[in-house]
């Protein structure tokens, strides 16, 4: 066995992208935006996905080996239109990261059925429609990586979010299902669920609840590693996914939240 050099090229070519088409949803701000940049920076050429136009193009130009595509992934039509240039502008799809989501912050009693309606469409039928109209894609180049990025309270329930914890769980056993069917195909399905990221998402969360937002995020912070979450500590998790680095992990959920579901 030679020796071990202090940078082993097998594990640059098992992290890197390169080549690779990567497809980010809500890539214009937060967690979709930190996973869109790492995948440029691990060598992905970048599709993002968004319905907020002046933020999406900013990403676009802060990659630069990046396209924006204005799209509503609650919309079939729109959402299969989109793919369709994607693969026409780039030629393949490899990897697709569904990190497009919203919350409201309500019990079932206060929740309204549009409330309703507009988490789970974004949150839940919007990964099942860019995975139903990319996978075809994928499997014409003979596989790839789908990340959706879920969340801690997918996996356990939360106080006055009772859309979100129904569409986050629900897409952890999406993504479990998924994972099965499209084995044989080469694709393989995983999901991250984060904890409380230091976002614009979650200062909203304080907004909706009408608290002090100091006092929220500190109380966020509050866990075995004490402090907030980093949308970078999500990215590097999907980089890990997306990459032959986890070439025999599919079905799984990562969770990344410093501890605070152990």
């Amino acid at each position: 066995m030679a020796p071990i050099s202090r940078l082993d090229e097998d594990i640059v070519r098992d992290i890197s992208l390169e080549g690779k088409v990567a497809v980010v949803t809500g890539a214009s701000s937060g967690i979709g935006r930190a996973i869109a940049i790492k995948l440029a920076k691990a060598g992905a050429e970048v599709a993002i996905l968004d319905i907020d136009i002046e933020d999406g193009l900013k990403v676009q130009n802060e990659i630069g080996k990046a396209k924006f595509y204005r799209c509503d992934v609650a919309s079939s039509e729109e959402v299969k239109g989109t793919l369709r240039s994607i693969y026409r502008d780039f030629g393949r799809i490899d990897i697709v990261v569904n990190a497009a989501g919203v919350i409201v912050r309500k019990n079932v009693l206060e929740t309204s059925e549009e409330d309703w309606d507009r988490v789970i469409n974004v949150n839940l039928k919007g990964p099942f429609l860019v995975s139903k109209h990319a996978i075809p894609y994928m499997k014409e180049r003979g596989g790839g990586s789908i990340v959706n990025i879920a969340s801690g309270w997918g996996l356990k329930g939360g106080p006055k979010a009772v859309a979100y914890c129904a569409s986050k769980g629900g897409l952890i056993n999406m993504t479990r299902a998924m994972a099965i069917d499209h084995g044989k195909d080469g694709i393989r399905v995983n999901c991250v669920a984060p904890g409380d990221i230091d976002t614009p998402m979650l200062r909203e969360e304080a907004k909706q609840l009408g608290v002090n937002l100091q006092e929220f995020l500190e109380e966020a912070a509050d866990r075995p590693i004490k402090r907030l979450g980093k949308p970078e500590d999500v990215a590097n998790a999907v980089l890990f996914l997306a990459s032959d680095l986890s070439s025999w992990i599919t079905g799984s959920v990562i969770v990344v939240d410093g501890g605070g579901l152990a």
